[in-house]
């Protein structure tokens, strides 16, 4: 039916043989993604309707947080801080502990095979936790506050910066690598000298990155919790005081830009 509807084109050579040209997977692709939107419309309740007659509730919402409620500004000092803090110390944590994470894991450096399929299955496991999955069982085992936060950020950052390191690591010419263990270098020393003098520029651009990001997660783990920011958001919208929450975000918003302005500067150095 498929050759029905979508026939393959001919093509005429110079010598006169006819041949088909190779189909095109698009109609295939296309009717495949309006199946799954279908049933994903139906399986959610989807409803136009709703979007377009509620979505006038979100700007009403916008415009009560403007102006900013500026006397509120030294309240979010202290929370604000411990966003920081929590986005600083995990992103570090976790960038230092996905070095050796990241070691275990290539394939070329490490020859037990047994090894490496540990550790790529470990941070392929943690990759899958959402951040605020693992906040959220992090308050049950260190309780309330910005240390249940930073784990969540330090997991986070081990997985994501350990994947992207493992891969670069594994894509390096291995020339000075080999030629440094014929001269007597055990694995890990000719990694030392050879392999991670080539990737440290990337490492830290990619946990530069990466921190930019955790400031934003951080700002949200006050939902479970775990301190900071989000924690002030949370209460606020509670009590429906869009004032003080146009305050927070504009707070928030600035914090965001001038630390992703001067990251962007230091990875543009960088490469």
């Amino acid at each position: 039916m498929f050759d029905k509807w979508f026939p393959p084109k001919k093509m005429v050579l110079p010598n006169g043989k006819i041949v088909l040209e190779k189909r095109s997977r698009l109609p295939l692709i296309l009717l495949t993604l309006a199946a799954a939107t279908a049933l994903s419309v139906n399986l959610t309740g989807f409803s136009l309707h709703v979007l377009f007659s509620r979505i006038r509730q979100f700007f009403i919402i916008l415009g009560e947080m403007i102006p900013p409620k500026w006397s509120y500004t030294p309240q979010l000092w202290g929370a604000l801080l411990d966003t920081l803090q929590m986005s600083v110390l995990g992103s570090m944590i976790g960038a230092l502990l996905a070095l050796p994470f990241a070691l275990l894991a290539s394939s070329n450096v490490i020859r037990n095979k047994a090894v490496v399929t540990i550790f790529k299955v470990m941070l392929s496991l943690l990759r899958t936790l959402p951040t605020l999955v693992t906040a959220l069982i992090a308050t049950f085992v260190f309780g309330l506050g910005p240390t249940a936060g930073l784990v969540a950020i330090l997991l986070f950052t081990l997985s994501y910066v350990g994947k992207l390191l493992y891969e670069q690591i594994e894509n390096v010419d291995m020339g000075s690598f080999e030629a440094m263990e014929s001269i007597g270098m055990t694995r890990v020393q000719a990694f030392r000298y050879a392999i991670f003098p080539e990737v440290l520029p990337r490492y830290l651009s990619t946990t530069l990155f990466c921190f930019e990001g955790n400031v934003r997660y951080a700002a949200i783990l006050g939902y479970v919790g775990a301190g900071g920011i989000g924690l002030l958001i949370n209460e606020n919208l509670g009590w429906r005081d869009y004032p003080r929450v146009g305050m927070i975000i504009l707070s928030l918003v600035v914090t965001v830009y001038v630390i992703e302005t001067i990251s962007e500067h230091f990875r543009k150095k960088l490469t």
